[in-house]
């Protein structure tokens, strides 16, 4: 199937009022264990290959793209692409370029007018382009902000300043901090579901979570309900993959071909895969 746009699947999404899955690949394994689980499910799914994912392929990002491009191609579902926590403008234009139906380009950290300025520009290239740009506003912190609270003041979106943001930039979807983080390894976060509400009926646009990982399964579904629209989920995955990897390296010391260990944790991504996005479904 021809690969698609990442806002038609997005967008299809808001208007039921359901959720979709944006899961990141870092590498073939997990493309191909992604786009089984979509089959699997029989439903859409968004593959994200992130700025920490290019640096891991040497900072090459075409060999990377071009594998999951193909394994996308080849899916029986409706598949799309994005560029995920793009923090460089270089790296976003690539993107772009490269032919990505959507890149995300956060600014979050920049001083406001300069996260302004530079995701218009951004915008201004991927609409000519003929794809979609999603942006940060709030702080998601957790990866390299562990000390911050996701609930402190000055960290959650602010509704009034989402709404002028997305008139001012004209960004396709907006990710917004209401209470998760970036790589939890429990799923223990709080999330303020009435701001959600709030914030779905400030920007306008499709609403991203990020930091899923450490949202429980009924907290997802609530906060779908409340206006979350695209869920991205990597460390929860990665978990499923690599705690496969430890099970069948325990049970067989003597393993040495990767094939008999990388096998099984695809296929238990692939699972997990195919649950969340029916979860994501089902709200």
């Amino acid at each position: 199937m021809p690969i698609r746009p990442t806002l038609e699947l997005i967008d299809a999404a808001a208007r039921q009022n359901v959720g979709i899955g944006a899961f990141n690949v870092i590498h073939l394994e997990s493309a191909e264990a992604l786009v089984a689980g979509a089959e699997d499910a029989g439903l859409p799914v968004i593959l994200q290959i992130s700025e920490n994912c290019v640096k891991y392929h040497g900072g090459q990002l075409t060999p990377i793209l071009a594998a999951t491009s193909e394994i996308a191609r080849q899916a029986a579902v409706d598949v799309a692409l994005h560029l995920d926590h793009a923090e460089n403008e270089s790296l976003a234009i690539a993107g772009i370029e490269s032919g990505f139906g959507s890149v995300m380009y956060d600014g979050s950290r920049l001083p406001h007018e300069a996260n302004l300025a530079t995701t218009q520009r951004v915008v201004a290239l991927a609409h000519e382009r003929g794809a979609s740009v999603e942006a940060e506003l709030g702080e998601v912190a957790g990866k390299d902000l562990p000390g911050r609270s996701a609930h402190e003041p000055g960290v959650l979106t602010d509704p009034d300043q989402a709404r002028a943001f997305v008139a001012e930039t004209g960004v396709d979807a907006l990710a917004v901090a209401v209470g998760s983080r970036h790589a939890m390894t429990e799923r223990n976060a709080v999330l303020d579901l009435e701001l959600i509400t709030r914030l779905r009926d400030a920007a306008g646009v499709p609403l991203v979570l990020h930091g899923s990982s450490g949202v429980d399964d009924a907290t997802l579904v609530a906060a779908i309900a409340a206006g979350m629209t695209k869920i991205n989920v990597s460390t929860h995955l990665n978990q499923v993959f690599t705690s496969s990897i430890r099970r069948s390296l325990t049970e067989d010391p003597g393993l040495v071909d990767s094939r008999k260990y990388l096998g099984p944790a695809r296929i238990a991504m692939a699972a997990e895969t195919a649950r969340l996005l029916r979860l994501f479904r089902g709200a």
